[in-house]
């Protein structure tokens, strides 16, 4: 390709970036203003109104997702998208490269819960998204297990992030251990997704606006499920044992490297 092409792909890009942060804005103050409120008055039971949020959420990041790719923001594929599709009464856990890593998972999760950042309440365009869907707070600590018992019991997946926040290029990866402790304290399995990129994009030292020289694909690889009971025993451990080791193991299957060759087309990918 030209340089003059290359140059004038990423203006594009840029700017395509830029009119998706704006849908993506826009979608999130409509679905808060005017769908959630109507929720409220038309379905009276709260798991209900609950459940219809959800699917309003993944269904409206799945149109943004769409727009995206079309304009030729990035792209992106999820290889065992159908294990998530499927998935109830279980941890997701994942590492966090990009902004918006959240929106390609919760596009394939209509039911998902998540553990979201209590400064998340503050932002206009999100705080009535997280409160329509009844989302878990991490600062809510005398709630928060209690809260992740009840809806893993009843069949919900929870979304975390336990780095805590994205991913620095170049940096080693460490993890809280937030996710352990719940999963060893509520008794719950776990399942890893790795997400791997073939640029830098939205990570935490990129503006919006600073697109990549290249258009980024996302590989999302869903790896196996990872039973509880092969890390605690509470005849025989302490929890917060099996939470420091469920930890170091959960910290080396999120490592992106095994796929960050794979390529978009590859053909046991499904999106």
């Amino acid at each position: 390709m030209s340089t003059l092409f290359l140059r004038v792909n990423r203006l594009w890009r840029a700017a395509m970036t830029g009119f998706c942060f704006m849908l993506f804005g826009i979608g999130g103050l409509l679905l808060s203003l005017i769908w959630f409120n109507l929720l409220l008055v038309i379905v009276r039971n709260k798991a209900r109104r609950r459940s219809v949020a959800r699917r309003s959420i993944s269904a409206s990041f799945r149109f943004f997702l769409t727009i995206a790719k079309t304009v030729g923001v990035l792209d992106y594929r999820i290889i065992g998208a159908d294990l998530l599709r499927q998935e109830r009464g279980c941890l997701i856990v994942a590492n966090h490269p990009s902004l918006i890593d959240y929106v390609m998972l919760a596009s394939i999760m209509p039911e998902t819960d998540c553990l979201v950042k209590s400064a998340l309440l503050s932002n206009p365009f999100l705080s009535g998204v997280i409160r329509a869907a009844d989302y878990l707070i991490n600062d809510q600590a005398d709630a928060l297990l209690p809260a992740s018992r009840q809806r893993l019991l009843q069949g919900d997946t929870i979304l975390i992030f336990p780095e805590g926040t994205r991913s620095v290029p170049g940096e080693k990866m460490t993890l809280q251990r937030g996710a352990a402790n719940i999963a060893v304290r509520c008794n719950s399995d776990l399942r890893v997704v790795v997400i791997a990129c073939t640029e830098h994009m939205l990570s935490k030292q990129r503006k919006w606006y600073d697109a990549p020289p290249t258009k980024p694909i996302f590989t999302i690889e869903v790896g196996e499920r990872i039973p509880l009971h092969q890390f605690y025993n509470a005849d025989l451990q302490e929890p917060a044992l099996a939470a420091r080791q469920l930890t170091r193991h959960i910290l080396l299957k999120l490592q992106p490297n095994t796929i960050k060759d794979i390529g978009i087309n590859d053909a046991s990918a499904s999106s």
